[in-house]
């Protein structure tokens, strides 16, 4: 067997350990016990999905520590994803009523038309580090209340969480059966994507990763496969007075979750003109910024990246945007030689020789300067992803240009790029999905519509083409 350990990111200290799963065995007692569970009504499963909701509010201060410890996100954070898993049972009652609820559609005489929808069966899904109980939560909870059983395999780098909720969901009376937790690394993920057991995969993380799973997939029609990955976010600021407020869109944008978000912005385009007084009042503000350990006093803004491993990588990621020609406004500075503390990063790209296409998930921001407000619109749009994009102007026009040129799936006006609605569709183009967006649409993929034509006797001729008889 092998044994899996989680390390505390802020203290580099051994946090949980425990043995890697069995893919074939989780799958088959999945597969053993999603048929009973389909067949309880919707009443009970949308009761027993409520009993999880407020098993996790009893649990909601040692919840959020666990996230908090094992993510090395503050712990102010940590619990503002304790609350999203709790809403989500609410808001997929909702969707599932509305986006496949059971309809009585126009028929011919003596006859009627049904649509209703039916369960997959066993769903696999696969979870982040980033949000590790919030974002395969938001796959679970639909999954579970259209009638489907999950096997559910979290990051490597965060089994407690995973533990932790999959516990919420069998004390509140989820079928053991029904919501399996499937630990490992790589390859017990790849076991799973690839088992003939699973009827489809719901998948939240890199674009490298959900490009491999499409590959898979191709020749597999017959399951279903959700992917939500990542962008390369453009954030736009253009024809706005109020700078400050700028600065801190910009900084809940880029640096929230140490930058570890799928929206968050990657490049800010800035007006020529606005450029040096915003980089004045943004090195203001991030100079403010704390950086430190979850549970510290004062609260921080942003805790350390998830390992030693990618703040390497960040490092030497900063150091080849500056080899391409990018010009370091702020240096990616770790203040800890031997933990992932980082502290945000600005570099000027506009006169560089290559911007590359890629999602750096830490705080490092891409500064682009532009003189037209057409020329930032094609530099937000060089890139194959497509998941969010934001606009800080005052000039409702120059939103109404942006909405309707920029390629995103979330699309934003003096917000920051982040912070999506689970009660609206979460997902992008491009690179940064399949076109099967997550939160309320989730319902989506987690039942299939069958219609029926049905009569209560069984009455037909044929009124043409027969001969006499």
């Amino acid at each position: 067997m092998t044994t899996l350990t989680s390390i505390e990111p802020a203290t580099g200290k051994t946090f949980w350990q425990g043995e890697a799963g069995d893919p074939d065995a989780e799958i088959a007692l999945a597969r053993a016990s999603w048929a009973g569970w389909a067949a309880r009504s919707l009443a009970y499963r949308i009761e027993t999905l409520r009993r999880f909701a407020n098993v996790v509010r009893h649990k909601a201060d040692a919840f959020a520590d666990v996230i908090a410890r094992e993510t090395g996100k503050p712990l102010w954070e940590a619990h503002t994803e304790v609350t999203s898993v709790i809403n989500k049972v609410d808001i997929s009652v909702t969707a599932y009523s509305e986006r496949t609820g059971q309809r009585r559609l126009d028929a011919p005489m003596n006859s009627r038309m049904a649509l209703r929808h039916k369960p997959h069966g066993v769903l696999a899904v696969l979870g982040p580090y980033n949000f590790p109980a919030h974002l395969p939560n938001g796959h679970i909870v639909p999954a579970l209340l259209a009638g489907n059983a999950v096997v559910f395999k979290p990051s490597e780098k965060t089994p407690a969480t995973a533990e932790f909720l999959v516990e919420c969901f069998h004390e509140a009376g989820v079928p053991e059966g029904c919501i399996r937790l499937l630990l490992g690394g790589p390859e017990e993920g790849k076991a799973l994507a690839g088992h003939d057991g699973i009827d489809g995969l719901l998948f939240t993380g890199s674009a490298r990763t959900g490009i491999a799973l499409n590959r898979q997939f191709a020749d597999r029609p017959e399951k279903i496969l959700a992917l939500e990955m990542g962008g390369n976010n453009p954030i736009i600021v253009w024809d706005t007075p109020d700078i400050a407020s700028a600065a801190v869109l910009i900084v809940q944008s880029a640096f929230t979750t140490a930058g570890q978000r799928c929206t968050a912005a990657r490049r800010l385009i800035v007006d020529q003109a606005l450029f040096d007084p915003l980089m004045e009042e943004l090195n203001r503000l991030l100079d403010r910024l704390i950086v430190d350990e979850p549970h510290a006093d004062p609260a921080p803004f942003m805790g350390p990246v998830i390992d030693n491993d990618t703040a390497d990588m960040l490092t030497e990621s900063f150091l080849a945007l500056t080899m391409r020609g990018g010009k370091p406004l702020r240096y990616l500075e770790r203040p800890v030689d031997n933990l992932p503390f980082l502290k945000p990063a600005l570099v000027d790209m506009t006169d560089a020789r290559e911007k590359p296409d890629i999602e750096l998930f830490g705080p490092l921001l891409q500064v682009i300067r532009k003189d037209s407000f057409e020329d930032a619109i094609v530099e937000a749009n060089a890139t194959r992803y497509g998941l969010s994009a934001s606009l800080v102007s005052q000039n409702p026009k120059l939103y109404e240009q942006f909405w309707a040129n920029i390629r995103a799936g979330i699309v934003n006006w003096n917000r920051p790029t982040n912070g999506a609605s689970s009660s609206a569709p979460f997902g992008g183009i491009g690179w940064s999905g399949n076109h099967r967006p997550s939160a309320s649409y989730a319902a989506d993929y987690c039942a299939y519509p069958v219609v029926s034509n049905e009569a209560d006797q069984a009455r037909a001729s044929i009124g043409i083409g027969l001969k006499d008889g």
